[in-house]
C-alpha cells in the first residue's frame, strides 16, 4: 500500500480490506457528536470485515460514559476474535479488558515501554509484551502544560478515588474533596513566596547583557541546588 510504519521492517500479507477507527471528530453538518460518527464506523467494521481483513481501532467507547464505553469495547473485541476472526490491532485505556487474554486463545496483549524518572515519564518508543501496570494521565497533562495547581488538585482526587472502598459513593467522594480545597491555595502561595519565582518575576530580559543573562541562569541554578 506505501503506507508508512514505525519500524525497520514489517511483513503484514495480502488484505482483502483495510478498515481503521482511529481519532474522533464531531460531524455537525450531519448532526452527529464525537460518539455517534466513532459507533457508525465501528459498525460498519464489524459489519463488513472478513477473516482475510485487518483492522486497527483506537479507544473505542472514549466518547460516553466509563462503564458504557467499558462495555461497548469488550463486546466489540470479543465479536472481531468470535466472529470477524481477523487480524486487529486493538488499542484501549480500560484496563479490564486485559482479563480478556486468559479467555480469547488468539489474543495477546501488549503495551509500549515508558520509565518513570524524576516525577516524569519518558516515552521509551518500544512495544514490548505485557501491560501497562497504571495509567499515565496526569503525567502526559503535566507535560502538555496543565497549570500545576490543576495538576495537583488531580492527583489528589485520584489518590482519593483510588483508595476509597468499593461501598463509597461518588457524593462522598465529593463532599471529602470540596471545589477548590485548601491545599491547592496553600501550595500556591508556598511557590510564590519562593525565592527563584521572585527573582524570575522581577527580570527584564530585554535590558539584560548576554554575560548578565548567563549570571543570573547561574544564580538560580545555584537556588535550586541549595
Amino acid at each position: 500500500m506505501g503506507s508508512f510504519i514505525p519500524a525497520e521492517s514489517a511483513h503484514i500479507g495480502c488484505v482483502d480490506k483495510l478498515f481503521s477507527r482511529v481519532g474522533a471528530s464531531d460531524d455537525l453538518a450531519r448532526g452527529q457528536s464525537t460518539f455517534m460518527v466513532e459507533m457508525v464506523e465501528t459498525a460498519a467494521i464489524l459489519n463488513q470485515a472478513t477473516e482475510h481483513s485487518l483492522v486497527i481501532l483506537d479507544e473505542i467507547g472514549r466518547g460516553t460514559a466509563t462503564y458504557d464505553g467499558l462495555s461497548l469495547a469488550w463486546a466489540s473485541l470479543e465479536h472481531l476474535h468470535e466472529k470477524n476472526k481477523c487480524r486487529t490491532l486493538f488499542a484501549t485505556h480500560y484496563h479490564e479488558m486485559t482479563e480478556l487474554e486468559t479467555k480469547l486463545s488468539r489474543l495477546s496483549c501488549h503495551t509500549m515501554r515508558i520509565r518513570e524518572w524524576e516525577n516524569s515519564i519518558i516515552f521509551l518508543h518500544e512495544v514490548i509484551k505485557g501491560v501497562a501496570d497504571r495509567s499515565y494521565g496526569i503525567h502526559v497533562a503535566q507535560l502538555a502544560g496543565l497549570p500545576n495547581d490543576v495538576i495537583k488538585r488531580a492527583s489528589k482526587i485520584l489518590e482519593r478515588l483510588e483508595s476509597q472502598d468499593k461501598g463509597s459513593t461518588r457524593k462522598q467522594v465529593s463532599e471529602e474533596l470540596p471545589l477548590f480545597s485548601p491545599f491547592v491555595h496553600q501550595d500556591l502561595q508556598e511557590e510564590n513566596v519562593s525565592p527563584i519565582v521572585r527573582e524570575v518575576e522581577e527580570l527584564d530580559p530585554n535590558s539584560m547583557t548576554p554575560k548578565e543573562a548567563l549570571d543570573t541562569l547561574f544564580r538560580l541554578k545555584e537556588l535550586l541546588e541549595s
